[in-house]
């Protein structure tokens, strides 16, 4: 009879997923070896072989796993009773959430998918164009003539380049938490320079952000 997984096998995949991707993210993946991912893990190289056949499945892992979240989240606004302004806040709130708790992982869907086979690359890619088309719908139902909108797509891509340099920049311990910039990435993308506040800064995670009329009522600028 064949054994069975052990209670930890999960959580231990889930290690090695979170160190090879943080080792990844650093060095890129073709400078990457399984003997550093092993070592990063505490592991011997035949453990690390016992959790992943080899280092193409690790990147499949890391890369699947986080769009698929993504993709996740949208299906999951979409399917709510949010109004249309709603919708689209949330969006870029919890995606700011979901990339500020998986930012090596976002790293390696961005720049290391280059590498797999054509039939995983694909198949990662096909659920990247889901949480796009998402976006894009929800920023076409703001604007005259939706849902036919041909800048639709232009001004998801905007979007979400602010959203991911912002990672660039934003210091860990800086004055302002990933909580308090996303309602600044939205009052700015929907309402433009003269609609952003100062929010009140916290260093706790806050509920989902609210309009920049909503939060003049209860807050001060800085």
């Amino acid at each position: 009879m064949p054994r069975g997984r052990s209670a930890s096998y999960d959580d231990q995949r889930e290690l090695i997923l979170a160190q090879a991707a943080q080792l990844f993210a650093r060095s890129g993946y073709p400078a990457t070896s399984m003997n550093q991912v092993a070592e990063a893990c505490g592991l011997s190289k035949a453990t690390l072989y016992h959790y992943y056949k080899d280092k193409s499945s690790l990147l499949i892992s890391i890369a699947e796993t986080h769009v698929s979240k993504l993709a996740a989240l949208v299906a999951e606004e979409e399917a709510s009773t949010h109004t249309d302004e709603q919708r689209l806040r949330r969006f870029i709130y919890r995606i700011v959430e979901e990339y500020a708790g998986a930012q090596d992982a976002h790293r390696v869907l961005t720049d290391d998918v280059r590498f797999l086979e054509e039939a995983d690359r694909e198949r990662v890619l096909d659920k990247e164009r889901e949480v796009v088309a998402g976006f894009a719908r929800a920023v076409s139902a703001l604007r005259p003539g939706a849902p036919s909108d041909d800048l639709a797509k232009p001004l998801t891509m905007l979007l979400f380049g602010m959203i991911n340099w912002m990672f660039t920049w934003m210091k860990p311990n800086g004055r302002l938490d990933h909580a308090a910039i996303a309602p600044i990435v939205a009052d700015l993308f929907l309402g433009g320079i003269g609609a952003v506040k100062m929010p009140e800064v916290t260093k706790t995670k806050t509920a989902a952000p609210r309009s920049a009329q909503a939060r003049k009522a209860t807050t001060k600028s800085g």
